[in-house]
């Protein structure tokens, strides 16, 4: 997965078109060999990493990534989900289309899809995630919500939707270890 990051990174990233907060990043793939399980489709897990990897076309593209060196911030995945409709099977080309989805006090949320054209040339969702995620400092400590907005602006999305807020409350961990409920008491 390194080898796709850098990729993108140091170079594919570099010759798209800037992008706004607002917009839809859209990165190109192929399901490689070393991406199937013993199925034959993409490995669940695999899907985390490439959209990690399309997060970091979208970051490079929006100009976040320039400032996020400079200030020695590193961005986080604090939860994630997906859901899946179909298997990606070997050589398949698609497409992940990530957005900001908005804020609250403590993450910026993603939604991330798979896609590819259907039969009839319109987009088929494969997948689809939604992440949580923070902005750390390389010196120790979280960048606050507020900081981001003052780096960055705010995307003109507007609020959450309710069920991601939800979402988002429920799948936080608590600060301590005590105060974690657990089904293994």
């Amino acid at each position: 997965m390194i080898f796709r990051t850098l990729l993108h990174v140091l170079f594919l990233s570099r010759r798209k078109p800037d992008l706004s907060h607002d917009d839809v990043a859209r990165t190109n793939f192929i399901t490689l060999p070393t991406d199937l399980d013993v199925n034959r489709h993409m490995n669940n897990g695999v899907y985390f990493s490439i959209m990690d990897v399309a997060r970091f076309d979208m970051l490079v593209r929006t100009g976040v990534w320039r400032t996020m060196r400079e200030r020695a911030w590193y961005p986080v995945v604090a939860s994630e989900t997906i859901t899946f409709r179909k298997s990606l099977q070997l050589w398949q080309r698609f497409t992940i289309e990530s957005r900001i989805m908005g804020y609250d006090d403590k993450a910026v949320y993603l939604e991330q899809r798979y896609v590819r054209p259907a039969a009839d040339g319109t987009p088929e969702i494969y997948a689809q995630g939604f992440i949580r995620a923070r902005f750390l400092r390389k010196t120790g400590g979280v960048v606050p919500v507020s900081e981001l907005i003052e780096a960055f602006g705010a995307p003109s999305s507007g609020g959450l939707p309710e069920w991601v807020e939800r979402w988002g409350a429920d799948v936080a961990l608590p600060a301590t270890r005590a105060e974690a409920p657990s089904i293994w008491a």
